[in-house]
């Protein structure tokens, strides 16, 4: 994705809230998603911009979008948008950009985009697109080694971690868009003291803090998608919550892997940030330490290794019932950036493609959790509490090992750097409902 005019830092909109320091919606992110507004209960497309909602449905019917995305810009879901790739992608993003700049809409033009706007308040935002596959990494090899620690202290990575990049298919019926409640499971579980397995609650429900990256175009089932190609098949990103029951996972992983303890509910957030308004945050993939084995050479391309990383910080807040009960703001338990991946998005995209599994429109790739060296970089409560034993200390003197009933997580995350205007992901929510009786 190359820089142009939608990038340049200095532009600013006529719409005033776009140009708020704070905002993280301003001209150069433009990001995607799908919202209810008033008595209108039909789905539709819209962009985000400062603290409003462009309605591109109303933009097509006025004749004001690019013919090449007009028929994507009426449906109820961002599949097709997805579909078109990145040449109707970018001319989109350059039509919204001239239509929403102070300097490139004139004032007649204006009036006319000025009625296609909707106040984010009031609004409802659905999940963005009809998901019909959803698979999740395990890309950072700091969370792959704190979680490999507990479980194997003499061996914490197992010996494919650095050829292959490790994932399992997930639910895509239980993933529910930021601000869904979600009800604490229920399962098996065993401790160490009992000779046999007891169903109940979970009692170590925990949060993943995740980059989740929809599918563009895909591939017929049987073909592959190269790396050098990968990034015209990524559309963009959303904060993702793998929401994952603890006790559960321990008993039932081994050996196929993770089950019941994750499939009940995954989050994301609602605003999709395309690759193209991250192309200014791209950079380096992550370094692999001297010694450690260099990608198959499926997994190899010039471009990925110098461009294949992204800046983004990742940041993830605890709000508990008694927090809300005394007013008290969310507190922020961690802060990692996804540039310490292991994998690039693009290389798990490649790597799911290459046996020939045919990949589609709207599909869902979850990064896995991403954590860094610090502790406070740690994207889980498994990783930061050391599986309960060191449990948080939160203001007002509550501790945490794992979730309680009432807690709320919020994700949140952006993109800066010098010469670049900051740009936000928005928020994923989600409280913990006490389990079903």
């Amino acid at each position: 994705m190359s820089l142009n005019l939608t990038h340049e830092p200095a532009r600013r909109s006529w719409i005033e809230s776009a140009n708020a320091a704070a905002t993280g919606f301003p001209l150069q992110n433009l990001p995607y998603g799908v919202f209810l507004s008033g008595e209108n209960h039909t789905p539709r497309i819209g962009v985000a911009i400062g603290d409003q909602i462009l309605n591109l449905a109303a933009l097509a019917e006025l004749d004001l979008l690019p013919a090449s995305a007009r028929a994507a810009g009426r449906q109820p879901a961002l599949n097709a948008l997805m579909a078109a790739g990145p040449a109707v992608w970018t001319a989109l993003r350059v039509r919204l950009s001239e239509l929403l700049g102070v300097d490139s809409c004139p004032a007649a033009l204006r009036t006319q985009v000025e009625s296609c706007l909707v106040p984010q308040t009031g609004t409802t935002m659905l999940l963005p697109a009809s998901i019909g596959g959803y698979t999740d990494f395990y890309a950072s090899i700091f969370h792959a080694t704190n979680v490999g620690k507990m479980l194997r202290p003499d061996q914490p990575l197992l010996p494919n971690y650095k050829w292959v990049p490790i994932g399992y298919h997930g639910r895509s019926s239980s993933i529910v868009a930021s601000g869904t409640p979600v009800r604490r499971p229920c399962g098996q579980s065993k401790a160490a003291d009992l000779s046999a397995p007891v169903f109940g609650p979970c009692k170590n429900l925990d949060y993943e803090l995740e980059l989740g990256a929809f599918v563009g175009p895909g591939n017929q089932q049987g073909t592959s998608i190269p790396l050098a190609s990968a990034p015209g098949h990524l559309f963009g990103v959303v904060l993702l919550n793998d929401w994952s029951a603890r006790d559960l996972q321990t008993w039932e992983y081994q050996p196929l892997g993770p089950f019941l303890a994750k499939n009940f509910a995954t989050t994301i957030s609602p605003w999709v940030v395309t690759l193209e308004a991250l192309a200014p945050f791209r950079g380096p993939a992550f370094a692999r330490p001297p010694g450690d084995p260099a990608p198959l050479p499926y997994l190899t391309d010039p471009a990925d290794v110098a461009q294949g990383g992204l800046n983004l910080t990742l940041e993830v807040w605890l709000l508990t019932r008694e927090m809300r009960a005394a007013g008290v703001g969310p507190h922020r338990l961690s802060s990692g950036n996804f540039s310490s991946m292991y994998w690039t998005l693009a290389q798990l995209l490649t790597h799911h493609a290459s046996n020939g599994c045919n990949l589609q429109p709207g599909d869902l790739l979850g990064s896995g959790t991403v954590s860094g060296q610090a502790k406070d970089a740690r994207g889980c409560l498994l990783e930061m509490t050391m599986r309960g034993t060191e449990p948080l200390s939160l203001p007002g003197g509550e501790e945490r090992k794992f979730l309680a009933d009432g807690d709320e997580v919020i994700l949140r995350g952006h993109a800066e750097r010098p010469g670049a205007r900051r740009i936000g992901l928005g928020e994923c929510r989600g409280v913990v409902l006490p389990a079903a009786t």
